[in-house]
């Protein structure tokens, strides 16, 4: 890639440009997983992990972030540690906070839409994650929608991930993705995958099986010119899956703890996964650190055969 025609915003890894530089397969990180999902130093710890789960399978990870008011793509180990440590005091960036996060100068932990804009920006096509955003439970009411949906709508980058985060309302966030016109890929499944569980009652648009098949409809998409992001719904493993009863209970739980604390906003999301973790006695931080280990084995996979 030549850096002359990159944005003067953002900043490459070594790694990072030298794998695009050499037409080789990069994987996108987000970086709200760090800072914002996972407590010190649990959460280092799964971003090195990830990290090299993507290079043991022959790619290279890009985790993205906001540092000192620049974007990155590809972040050195003292760079995570920086994020990691810092938590919930790191700014949460989606695209609306990103103007605000470089002018200032600050640290930004980037959500999945602006894990997106940063990915697109360096030439990046894939993106591995744990659940997208959507649609909040009463939306209806409070029209709390994810930015990421909007973000998949126009944005050209394949998100692989265990489909919407299963304190949303799946039902609406599959609607509106629709509405959008973006396609949702079950991976080897007919359902879309609720997080912590491997099925819901909702429907992919298209099953595919195998990583060649994805990346064979990522080319045509994009190839005759059709704008914006895929989703690639991938089931948690099964030996890490929780029962829908217990995690159905702990999120009910969760949802009405933040109402009655008029919790809100970016700030929601956040503290619902942390208290779903309190209520199932960590059980299912542990399920949402695998579903991520999976989610980047199979975005590394179909990033190899874009590249065949």
């Amino acid at each position: 890639m030549d850096r002359t025609t990159l944005n003067p915003w953002l900043d490459l890894s070594p790694e990072v440009e030298s794998a695009l530089n050499a037409g080789k397969p990069v994987v996108a990180l987000e970086s709200t997983i760090i800072s914002h999902g996972m407590p010190w130093p649990q959460n280092a710890e799964t971003a090195r992990q990830v990290e090299q789960i993507i290079r043991d399978g022959g790619a290279t990870p890009a985790t993205i972030a906001v540092i000192d008011g620049r974007l990155k793509a590809g972040l050195s180990s003292e760079q995570i540690d920086t994020l990691a440590r810092a938590g919930q005091s790191v700014a949460k960036c989606s695209r609306r906070d990103l103007p605000f996060v470089v002018a200032q100068g600050l640290h930004g932990a980037t959500t999945v839409a602006a894990t997106m804009i940063i990915a697109a920006m360096a030439g990046i096509r894939i993106f591995a994650t744990g659940g997208i955003g959507g649609v909040h439970r009463g939306a209806q009411q409070s029209f709390d929608i994810s930015a990421d949906l909007q973000e998949l709508a126009h944005t050209s980058v394949a998100v692989v991930c265990a489909g919407a985060k299963s304190i949303l309302d799946l039902g609406l966030t599959r609607e509106y993705l629709e509405t959008q016109g973006v396609p949702v890929l079950g991976y080897q499944t007919d359902s879309l995958p609720a997080f912590y569980t491997r099925e819901s009652d909702q429907s992919v648009d298209y099953r595919m099986e195998s990583p060649k098949a994805i990346a064979s409809f990522l080319e045509a998409k994009w190839g005759m010119g059709l704008h914006g992001g895929v989703v690639i719904a991938n089931p948690i493993p099964e030996a890490y899956a929780m029962e829908k009863a217990i995690i159905d209970q702990a999120i009910e739980q969760a949802l009405s703890e933040a109402e009655k604390q008029r919790i809100s906003g970016k700030e929601s999301t956040p503290f619902l996964l942390s208290r779903v973790a309190e209520l199932t006695g960590g059980d299912s931080l542990a399920s949402n650190i695998q579903l991520v280990f999976n989610n980047a084995r199979l975005a590394t996979a179909i990033a190899l055969n874009q590249f065949e």
